[in-house]
């Protein structure tokens, strides 16, 4: 109860005082610190996929100005050789304002990184968003089959069906790949498991669907009751190590992070930059208001 209301109030909370939470799970404001950060994790053996913060634009302006933003931050981490990749949220494009400019827009991002034979991922948001983007990524694959991948989440009771229904798109040359994470929007029941254990069974579920139809997995999670299953079917299909990867978040459960990788598993890490920092940390906590004890104690540390 308590770090729900931690969680509650942290929106209304000085910046200054989200900033101590928030620093831990985000590269920087600025382009060179998400470049500083990448560049560490690449030292390490880990890949990256880069997100400029923010979603839910207003206007159509802001979706041009953020089109622009991702082309020079293509640019730049190419300049840079950055072992990485691009993951973009179609609502920060004008998904729920203009669906054709939103795939236009998102069409030229694909296209800049498919210049460096380079990897798109488009992000999947709440339910609203579900069947547009996944229209928007039927386009966007046909166009460019080897350089645009989706997000697909557990909790959602759609989700095997929607695997099922997008194999039409896997040929030989040109495999699906899918970031498969448990998803973190509130929806209502009816449409959304809601038990720990069920969402578990279902990650697992759509996991074991992709190795048995050879289905690229980012196998996205910070939960070691996922991990260990993932372990036993990466074993069981004998899936080779560059027809998978692990994912995770910038600075969570990085113990947990080492272990996969002394494993010998490929890493990617997610890497959120942006000005947009406040919105995206106050989004984390409460979708896991478990965090608000990391305030406290930093809060204490500080003295």
């Amino acid at each position: 109860m308590f770090n729900k209301l931690i969680a509650a109030t942290l929106p209304y909370m000085p910046k200054k005082l989200v900033w101590i939470f928030s620093k831990r799970y985000i590269a920087g404001e600025t382009i060179e610190e998400a470049i500083k950060a990448s560049k560490e994790l690449n030292k390490e053996g880990i890949k990256v996929t880069v997100d400029l913060l923010g979603e839910f634009i207003e206007d159509l302006s802001q979706a041009t100005e953020n089109k622009e933003a991702y082309l020079n931050i293509i640019e730049v981490f190419q300049e840079n050789k950055i072992d990485g990749n691009y993951s973009v949220k179609p609502t920060f494009f004008g998904l729920l304002i203009d669906e054709e400019v939103c795939y236009q827009n998102i069409r030229t991002v694909v296209a800049k990184a498919a210049e460096y034979d380079n990897f798109v991922r488009v992000d999947m948001e709440d339910s609203l968003c579900v069947d547009r983007e996944i229209k928007l990524f039927r386009r966007l694959k046909a166009e460019f089959p080897n350089n645009v991948g989706l997000v697909v989440q557990a909790y959602l009771k759609r989700t095997l069906d929607d695997l099922s229904n997008m194999m039409d798109m896997q040929n030989g040359s040109s495999k699906l790949n899918y970031r498969l994470c448990k998803g973190i929007y509130v929806e209502p029941e009816e449409i959304a498991y809601k038990k720990y254990e069920k969402v578990n069974e279902n990650f697992i579920k759509g996991l074991e669907f992709m190795f048995q139809n050879d289905v690229y997995p980012g196998i996205a999670t910070h939960d070691k009751n996922v991990v260990e299953p993932a372990f036993e079917l990466i074993k069981k299909y004998n899936v080779p190590k560059d027809k998978y990867e692990f994912q995770m978040l910038y600075g969570v459960t990085p113990e947990l992070r080492k272990m996969i990788i002394d494993k010998g598993h490929s890493m990617r890490v997610y890497v959120p930059f942006g000005k947009d920092w406040f919105g995206y940390s106050t989004r984390r906590l409460k979708e896991n208001p478990k965090m608000a004890m990391l305030i406290i104690k930093a809060l204490f540390n500080r003295g």
